[in-house]
């Protein structure tokens, strides 16, 4: 690495280096993607063929510099011990190793209460990237642009509507030099229509004392003696543990605690994608952004994709293993997954099949997610309904009831020939026997 000309130089007098972070939560969050990770944590949900952490980790191993990928999270060991060594065996020149928070910390206190490893080998900067964003993870133009400004900090910013902003992290910036002047979280007000991806480059000196600062200001404010709701109990009330410091350990979140303060200080830029982005939060989520990953892996000519022909209309991902019968109509934007079974007749379109699901003939799946194993009777139509492919929201107003747009069924479902389900949210191991719309099927 010493040998390349890089204008900025390490801390070790070489050039500069890099890490990066995955955050994935836990098993607590991702409770909005049920009913799908009641069978699989988020993280390893298979979108384009691929589980959604993998198309974070494929984006760090085209940055050639990185060569050490922390995953940070509470879920357990043995989760991710199969995706690691995955990663291993592609890309033996990366090491990557999972980093097991013992309670939710927030985003910025996980990456505090790991500090050591992050910071063994004195690296410069390192990447953060939330595991449910979706999106083409631009990090050499953020690596690029946070070494023409000498920055300390660089966040992946996207435009969306002026409705939708308010639901993300505002950022204002200077239109000329790129300069973040001000950020908030979820406004009230309307203040800007670029938002935070989810992807950050922060520079070592920088971040960890400034997570520092706020975990002693959050200790040093006065605490109102008051008694929580039940449904705020799980994060601000954690109890508190200590850290090695003998700090108290707080939830500190990058988003609401760091952000603001870090546009106080002169050095922190915004990078902003005119790519797709979409955040990964709700099950019926998973297509939008299963679309998005396919159609950049059609543009990119992606040998993964099925070829395009009378019934395969692109993009669509075929597992080697699925069973598909020649006369059945896929796409655009359908993955099939590992030994799924798609009958005589059957059309599917923007649609994620998981392993094992059987698909009867001339059944018709529309906007929806069908659970691994599950079983759809012949003739019958599972669907949901076509929302704009740059609306934020999965969710549709039907009959005055706001209902999901994506129909979805759990793990082992069986829906009846010639049954028709619209707009549900089935749970797993449910029968479907008559025709159902606008419900959740416990």
């Amino acid at each position: 690495m010493a040998s390349l000309h890089v204008p900025m130089r390490g801390k070790s007098g070489g050039a500069p280096t890099t890490k990066a972070v995955i955050l994935v939560g836990g098993p607590s969050r991702g409770t909005r993607f049920r009913p799908l990770s009641l069978d699989l944590p988020k993280p390893l949900f298979e979108v384009a063929g691929h589980p959604i952490i993998s198309h974070c980790f494929a984006a760090i191993t085209r940055v050639p510099e990185i060569r050490e990928v922390f995953i940070v999270g509470y879920y357990d060991e043995a989760v991710f011990r199969d995706f690691i060594k995955d990663c291993g065996r592609d890309h033996p020149n990366i090491s990557v190793r999972y980093l097991r928070e013992y309670q939710a910390l927030g985003t910025a206190g996980g990456l505090y209460h790991f500090r050591d490893a992050i910071l063994k080998g004195r690296p410069d900067r390192f990447f953060v990237l939330n595991a449910d964003v979706c999106c083409s993870f631009p990090l050499e133009q953020m690596l690029r642009l946070f070494e023409e400004k000498d920055a300390e900090a660089v966040i992946l910013g996207t435009r969306v509507t002026n409705e939708a902003a308010s639901n993300f992290g505002c950022i204002v910036s200077d239109a000329h030099s790129k300069r973040v002047l001000h950020y908030v979280e979820k406004p009230e007000s309307h203040i800007s229509n670029l938002i935070n991806c989810g992807v950050y480059l922060f520079a070592t000196d920088t971040i960890f004392p400034s997570i520092k600062s706020a975990m002693k200001r959050r200790a040093d404010r006065p605490r109102l003696l008051s008694y929580p709701s039940s449904d705020v109990l799980d994060t601000q009330y954690l109890p508190p543990g200590n850290d090695e410091d003998g700090e108290k350990t707080e939830v500190i979140r990058i988003e609401q605690d760091i952000l603001s303060d870090l546009a106080d200080s002169r050095q922190f830029f915004v990078l902003e994608t005119k790519d797709f982005w979409r955040q990964i939060k709700t099950a019926g989520s998973a297509v939008p952004a299963n679309a998005l990953y396919l159609m950049k892996a059609f543009q990119t000519q992606s040998e993964e994709l099925a070829k395009p022909s009378a019934n395969i209309l692109p993009p669509v991902f075929i597992h080697p293993t699925a069973n598909v019968d020649p006369t059945a109509k896929l796409g655009p934007n359908v993955s099939i997954g590992p030994r799924a079974t798609i009958g005589a007749g059957v059309r599917i379109k923007e649609a994620i099949v998981l392993e094992d699901a059987e698909i009867r003939h001339d059944a018709c799946i529309l906007y929806a997610i069908i659970g691994w194993n599950s079983r759809i009777g012949a003739w019958a139509r599972v669907e949901g309904t076509p929302t704009p492919v740059r609306e934020h929201s999965t969710s549709v107003v039907k009959n005055g009831v706001k209902v999901q747009s994506i129909t979805i069924l759990g793990k082992e479902c069986t829906v009846g020939d010639e049954v028709r389900v619209q707009n549900c949210i089935c749970l797993p191991y449910k029968e479907l026997k008559r025709d159902v719309a606008n419900e959740v099927i416990m």
